[in-house]
């Protein structure tokens, strides 16, 4: 059929992708010079009369529900014709491919990136349902990714328009039976959570690279989605608990479209999105963190039915999400006050907290003799800080960022840097940022002119900076072979005890979250660091996050600044969190 002329006005120039029930075609409008994509509904030629009925009035709806919704995430329908007996719909042409085919090409889509592409179907969505719209078949292969960079949806071949009478005969299931909410299965009338349910196994897909439900058959296949759940997702990363929210099978117990759009917002800037945990049953973890599911600390059964802790979630406790410094704020990670988590990057003993204890004594550390000589070395900086100790003794702490003295770290060569083009600026946060590949092998992004220091190579401990300003703020990462906590939570506890005695010590935080899908803690403090002891005095604040990768190497990722520059450094810190690469060794 290329080279076609249909309705003498669209000339047929190569097919570009199909379905069960048409073919679409790039085409080219004669009367307004422009391509355009031709859909024709194939189905049509091979179907009984009464059939071919009910697939007429089913394209015709398409064309009808689409012209309805005046979004940029929906692709356009230009018109509507008749050609040799059957419809065809002319639309906007994407120059791309589908979601589907780029899992098919790239195996996954990564998390925050499906965040993104879920968000802008989630748009697409609410302008539908705001004209009356439920568009009843959101998959992957309606999820258009062009060329430029946009999101949208299409095919609302099975759209259902509020005050329309319904063109499926009785008893019929009309969608990829993969991607039905267990509402329609049942033949329950769907409602708009029904979308989102789809945009949810359309999501698990994305970033599993498999459907969540999809068995050997269809009839297995539906049995699934009313019955199980799906297997948790192993790189979903930020994307789990929002997955698992839109994948519950209670309707009500879905969030909303408001909702699920701050859930994928968050998401997408690589956040696990603390609200999401509202809409997840999760296990009781118990007063340490460490749980059974339905069941209280000393054994008993805990009121209400079991929950299910999906992926990585955070469990927050009975009264709900946490109301702290960071609940709802611009993290990575959610944090959740006694709650069991997954490990972060904690801060090195001597920069700072890095493990946390909750609940009973954290297990022994393994190396005795080695957290001992950790310890001594901290308590010492701990008595420099309070006055007793010597300028030398408290930049070996380095707490203030200075490194200088017998433990500061020494400058090495420039680490590989690449530019991302995000703007300009140079210090403590900046708009610009640079990627930069550290030469043991992780990498993170920071504003152009932090240079690179080694505070402290000992065997299995590595510590290094990156300062703009000679260590008034800065950056510590910290990467532990051997740590001594099995817990980052109960590292950091432990570091706290030793580290009050700083002058006007205060937490701000120090709890349980989840980072990169592992177990960590996060503490942030302040502290006034003293005239006498360093070269940056003045009221300071800290944060750093602390996890334990598979491999069983502690990462802690430590930041600091003055307390007046907070606002920024956080913002940093946050962004620092995000760009954060572990070495390859350690994946």
């Amino acid at each position: 059929m290329q080279g076609l002329l249909v309705a003498g006005r669209y000339r047929l120039v190569d097919a570009i992708g199909s379905g069960g029930m048409g073919r679409v075609w790039r085409a080219h409008d004669g009367l307004l010079h422009r391509a355009v994509a031709l859909k024709e509904l194939t189905a049509a030629l091979y179907v009984s009369e009464s059939d071919r009925t009910v697939l007429l009035a089913r394209t015709r709806a398409e064309a009808r529900a689409a012209a309805r919704i005046n979004h940029s995430a929906v692709v356009t329908v230009h018109d509507v014709l008749e050609h040799d007996g059957r419809p065809w719909i002319v639309m906007e042409l994407v120059e791309g491919r589908s979601l589907a085919d780029a899992v098919k090409a790239d195996g996954r889509v990564e998390p925050t990136e499906a965040a993104r592409i879920g968000l802008w179907v989630l748009r697409a969505l609410r302008a539908a349902h705001s004209a009356g719209v439920l568009h009843r078949d959101v998959k992957p292969g309606n999820v258009l990714l062009s060329d430029d960079g946009r999101v949208l949806l299409t095919d609302f071949g099975i759209a259902q328009i509020d005050g329309d009478t319904t063109i499926t005969r009785t008893g019929e299931v009309v969608g990829s039976v993969d991607f039905l909410a267990p509402e329609r299965v049942r033949g329950h009338d769907p409602g708009q959570s029904s979308d989102l349910w789809a945009l949810g196994a359309t999501l698990y897909t994305a970033v599993e690279g498999r459907s969540p439900f999809r068995r050997t058959s269809p009839l297995s296949t539906m049995q699934a989605v009313v019955e199980e759940e799906p297997a948790e997702p192993r790189y979903a990363g930020p994307l789990a608990p929002v997955i698992a929210a839109l994948l519950r099978k209670d309707p009500a117990a879905r969030p909303d479209t408001a909702g699920a759009e701050r859930l994928l917002a968050e998401a997408a800037e690589g956040r696990r999105p603390d609200e999401a945990q509202a809409y997840i049953p999760t296990q009781y973890a118990g007063p340490a963190g460490h749980g059974t599911q339905g069941t209280d600390a000393t054994g008993g059964t805990t009121g209400g039915a079991p929950h299910l802790t999906y992926g990585s979630a955070t469990p927050y406790p009975a009264s709900g999400p946490p109301s702290g410094p960071y609940a709802g704020a611009t993290t990575p990670v959610p944090a959740a006050s006694g709650a069991h988590a997954h490990p972060v990057t904690g801060g090195p003993t001597a920069v700072g907290p890095t493990g946390l204890g909750h609940g009973p004594a954290a297990p022994p550390p393994k190396p005795l003799r080695r957290r001992r000589l950790r310890r001594f070395v901290l308590v010492v900086v701990v008595a420099a800080l309070v006055g007793g100790g010597t300028a030398v003794a408290l930049r070996t702490w380095g707490g203030d960022g200075t490194a200088q003295g017998s433990g500061s770290p020494s400058p090495t060569a420039s680490p590989s840097r690449t530019p991302n083009g995000k703007g300009s600026g140079q210090g403590a946060v900046a708009d610009s940022r640079v990627d930069i590949d550290d030469p043991l092998g992780f990498g993170l992004s920071l504003p152009p002119g932090w240079e690179r220091s080694v505070y402290q190579d000992d065997a299995d401990l590595k510590q290094i900076d990156y300062s703009p300003d000679g260590g008034e703020h800065f950056v510590r990462i910290a990467i532990d072979a051997s740590p001594d906590f099995d817990d980052p939570y109960a590292h950091q506890v432990d570091l706290e005890q030793q580290l009050q005695r700083l002058a006007d010590y205060q937490r701000v935080t120090l709890e349980r979250n989840t980072y990169r899908d592992r177990e960590s803690a996060r503490w942030e403090y302040t502290w006034t660091a003293l005239a006498k002891d360093t070269d940056f005095p003045g009221p300071r604040r800290a944060i750093e996050e602390t996890y334990i990768s598979r491999d069983g190497t502690e990462f802690v990722i430590y930041m600091s600044s003055p307390a007046a520059d907070w606002a920024s450094t956080a913002r940093q810190f946050t962004s620092v969190l995000q760009s954060w690469r572990e070495p390859p060794s350690t994946s």
